[in-house]
């Protein structure tokens, strides 16, 4: 290729970084084909019915006939005359085509199907809290044949990661959706899914949770782990149960090790459930400073 010597044309409908190893990648150049859109559609659509190397004029198509037309053919023109001829020949001769003919035609409704660019973007529009917008992705992930277990360990990671604790309802949700793609299989599961995508949509968000992971993980990345203090070891006889002390089951007691004293990792948010965290927390760690003062 470098030398000149063959010249290599090829197509994907993955990601090329995906599909074509780096030496190669990096040899090529590569160019974005987009859906055509309706207009372009309808524009190859008349041709094909003026045409004379088409119907010529022959061949009628209502207007209900010619969305659907467009509408199966996804942005791609061969699947739009493919539908076309098919929907034609179902077609008593001198009666138009109608929408029953090309439904007849495209009864497969194998449409082009992108799929990570699809469950991307269901992912962030329940990040983005529009649950119209999800329940139209969760739709095209279904109809493009995606296999609802990939969907459903999205959601477990969305249920987690974007609405966190902010709604600690959220996971199970999103878990027993994944037990009903087990369980049941599909067509039966698809309400699961549409129950969970919506309800974690509308829910609200926080990150807060996995960002605290996050930044002990950083923490120790450049400090290494520490050793646990001595009264929270096994069998330790200095350590103290807040169960002995009564409500609010708190009291001053070390728990970070050595060094780490009054770090904060976790800083819960004002939304949702995780604001009544935020409260609690609050109010344990004053009556800790004053017993620290009184003392």
């Amino acid at each position: 290729m470098e030398a000149g010597t063959i010249i290599l044309v090829g197509a994907t409908t993955e990601p090329p970084p995906r599909a074509i190893s780096p030496a190669l990648l990096s040899r090529l150049r590569t160019f974005r084909l987009a859906p055509l859109g309706n207009d372009d559609l309808e524009l190859l659509l008349q041709r094909a019915l003026d045409d004379a190397r088409g119907y010529a004029g022959t061949l009628q198509v209502d207007d209900d006939a010619r969305r659907q037309l467009v509408g199966y053919a996804s942005g791609d023109a061969r699947r739009l005359l493919t539908l076309l001829e098919l929907s034609a020949l179902m077609t008593p001769r001198g009666k138009p085509v109608t929408p029953n003919e090309v439904l007849i035609a495209a009864q497969d409704r194998s449409l082009p199907y992108d799929q990570s660019g699809v469950t991307s973007a269901l992912i962030k529009s329940i990040r983005g809290n529009d649950p119209d917008a999800a329940i139209w992705w969760l739709a095209t992930a279904l109809e493009g044949g995606e296999d609802p277990r990939v969907i459903a360990r999205r959601l477990l990671v969305s249920a987690s990661e974007d609405v966190g604790n902010a709604d600690p309802a959220a996971l199970p949700l999103a878990a027993a959706a994944a037990q009903v793609v087990e369980l049941a299989g599909s067509p039966e599961c698809d309400w699961a899914l549409a129950q969970a995508v919506t309800y974690l949509a509308a829910a609200p968000k926080s990150p807060r949770a996995g960002e605290a992971l996050g930044a002990a993980r950083e923490m120790i990345a450049t400090r290494g782990q520490l050793p646990v203090p001595g009264h929270l070891r096994a069998a330790a006889k200095t350590y103290r149960s807040p169960h002995g002390e009564g409500e609010p089951f708190d009291l001053e007691q070390r728990y970070l090790p050595d060094g780490l004293e009054g770090a904060r990792f976790y800083e819960p948010s004002g939304s949702g459930g995780e604001a009544r965290l935020r409260d609690h927390l609050a109010t344990l760690r004053a009556a800790r400073a004053g017993k620290k003062k009184s003392s």
